[in-house]
């Protein structure tokens, strides 16, 4: 991996040429490119391929619930008080790990497990001891030292000792949302979030021996000005969290009815979005933290700073990491699993997913089953995403084909983004340059045979 100094990777101006809505690759083909008459009989093909038997697996666990709804959250939730509904919830997700766990070989080691949401304290203590305890009884979890296992955190509803609870039943890593520490920001996107309580857990965590605390935080937000950020970026490299994501706000209110709580005219405009983006870039490299693909931060001891200088980075659908090549089961509403070349969603509505499970069947609603063609692209779109560099040597053997033929009409469409200085395609490879990296999606776009047949106002923007 090259690496260049913040000002020769940061030039407002092809950021504001190139700036555009697009998908952030967690997958390939996207999650609007599933389908809804997708033939679950696929995905059990897949699961029960005896070719994936030794293979690792990561499972994640979709928790909806939330106190309160944070008005810039495009997630899948429901914002609730009424903690009883944990519990039905709860029996539902056990019954789906039984489905699920009949298809996978036993032995198979989950190496990585994550709960996402919503907010999965919302479950008390003992639920989530319960449900730790029914994934251990289905699959087979591996060693503390050799696994990751992760939860998100948000620091408004848990305390110092739930951390403890949460060690005690086997997670090794945290994230911890913060967003913005401004006190204004806070209260237009209605999570006010004092200083000193995430820092409060933030020391819990490293007493409690967490292998790892990660803290999200977006730029974009309404009242969000460059000295507001700087600020919440001064506090952030004080607290000294192991991994940072530095998001930008997709603000879609017409997907998202909570977005439209916020007054589009505290938004920042586009040169402030951008300048922002920079000023993250530079405090936190600054500060010692690598940056990570588009979107990441971490320590230079950590993994994913390895992975990345070793160009074994991958990605999934909870960002960048060391592990995505490994089969993914996705437990709860709307949660995604990918499982050999078939992607599968679960119902988006809680009626829906109960039913199916009532039925005695996985509620799956749809998916999709790569072709060879959308393999092909999905490995070239994760190599530009991860790692910021393509030999196309690699994929001409990986898939039988002469990648300058092959895509040609691609490599045209990128030569605009090597007069710019952004890449270069030169022999066996495409290189992106510093200057590149924060137009990585824009580049990898180039490379989607679905972005035509998509309206792209239902993605966010590129930077």
């Amino acid at each position: 991996m090259r690496s260049g100094s913040v000002d020769s990777m940061f030039r407002p101006d092809l950021l504001a040429k190139y700036g555009a809505n697009g998908p952030r690759y967690t997958s390939y083909p996207t999650a609007l490119q599933f389908r809804d008459d997708f033939a679950p009989a696929d995905y059990l093909r897949a699961a029960s391929d005896p070719g994936a038997s030794s293979s690792e697996l990561s499972l994640y666990f979709h928790i909806p619930f939330c106190n309160t709804a944070c008005f810039y959250c495009g997630c899948n939730k429901i914002a609730t008080n009424n903690r009883r509904r944990a519990r039905p919830y709860l029996e539902q997700l056990k019954r789906e790990m039984a489905l699920q766990a009949a298809l996978f070989d036993p032995a198979r080691p989950v190496t990585q497990l994550h709960w996402g949401g919503g907010t999965p304290t919302f479950l008390s203590d003992d639920e989530t001891a319960e449900l730790m305890a029914a994934t251990r009884e289905h699959f087979a979890l591996a060693p503390d030292a050799d696994a990751e296992f992760s939860i998100e955190i948000d620091p408004r509803t848990v305390t110092p000792a739930t951390l403890v609870h949460l060690r005690n039943i086997g997670f090794n890593r945290l994230s911890l949302g913060v967003q913005d520490f401004d006190p204004v920001v806070q209260q237009a996107i209605n999570r006010v979030q004092p200083r000193a309580m995430t820092a409060d857990l933030l020391s819990a965590a490293r007493t409690t021996g967490f292998h790892s605390v990660s803290v999200d935080l977006i730029y974009g937000l309404p009242h969000q000005t460059v000295a507001v950020f700087a600020r919440t970026l001064e506090t952030i490299i004080e607290l000294a969290p192991d991994r940072l994501s530095v998001f930008g706000y997709a603000h879609m209110p017409h997907l998202f009815k909570m977005q439209r709580q916020i007054d589009e005219a505290t938004l920042p405009p586009p040169e402030t979005r951008i300048a922002l983006l920079g000023l993250a870039i530079d405090m936190l490299t600054s500060a010692g933290y690598v940056y990570i693909g588009m979107d990441h931060f971490a320590r230079p001891s950590d993994e994913l700073v390895r992975a990345q200088r070793n160009g074994t980075l991958q990605r999934n659908f909870q960002g960048y990491s060391t592990r995505a090549d490994t089969d993914l089961v996705g437990f709860g509403v709307s949660s995604i699993g990918k499982v050999g070349d078939v992607y599968a969603q679960n119902a988006k509505d809680l009626p829906a997913y109960g039913a199916a499970l009532d039925a005695g069947r996985l509620p799956i609603a749809r998916g999709v089953r790569l072709t060879p063609d959308d393999r092909l692209r999905r490995d070239v779109i994760t190599q530009l995403m991860c790692n910021l560099e393509l030999p196309f040597s690699h994929v001409e053997a990986a898939h039988g084909i002469r990648f300058a033929d092959h895509f040609s009409r691609e490599l045209d469409a990128l030569r605009p983004f090597e007069r710019d200085g952004l890449l270069t395609i030169a022999g066996d490879r495409l290189t992106i340059h510093p200057a590149g990296r924060m137009v990585v999606r824009n580049i990898a776009m180039a490379f989607d045979a679905y972005l035509g047949q998509t309206q792209q106002q239902r993605y966010s923007r590129t930077v």
